[in-house]
């Protein structure tokens, strides 16, 4: 298993492991509105800009991509892992790796936690800082809280 920056060429495996997770898991947990929601705001443009900043990691194992994180400052955004290879320790991997990324050059890792992962980072000693609530086009609700650990 190997954590890599992501280049240009990785923009499809990204979008896919984005889309493939919030089409698949989402829905679980979001009215359909949210997971549009959610779908649109990882769009081209943005992973696109993050690419272009060296803001985006990739993980392989095997030869295999199944997952990414997005690191942006103190943030830790876009960690998705495909959803057949959840609960096999990936999540877990980059999160580690983002939050020793963020560590370096701030006292603490911010991160915006729907609902599927709150229970995570709540375990991992994220404390809840601020509940948000998005209404969606279709006025759905898209609810997560931001979440922040210090060192």
């Amino acid at each position: 298993m190997e954590i890599v920056s992501a280049h240009e060429s990785d923009f499809d495996t990204v979008k896919s492991i984005a889309q493939t997770t919030i089409r698949q898991i989402y829905p679980r947990y979001y009215p359909a509105g949210a997971v549009d929601f959610f779908s649109n705001h990882h769009s081209d443009a943005h992973i696109r800009e993050d690419l272009d900043a060296g803001n985006i990691y990739i993980l392989n194992d095997g030869g295999i991509t199944v997952g990414t994180v997005t690191i942006v400052e103190d943030n830790i955004n876009r960690l998705f892992v495909l959803p057949e290879y959840q609960h096999k320790g990936y999540g877990k991997a980059l999160l580690d790796f983002a939050e020793g990324k963020v560590l370096e050059s701030y006292d603490h890792v911010q991160i915006d936690a729907s609902f599927p992962a709150k229970r995570i980072y709540l375990m991992r000693g994220y404390k809840e800082i601020e509940y948000q609530m998005i209404e969606t086009e279709n006025g759905d609700y898209l609810c997560f809280d931001i979440m922040r650990r210090g060192k």
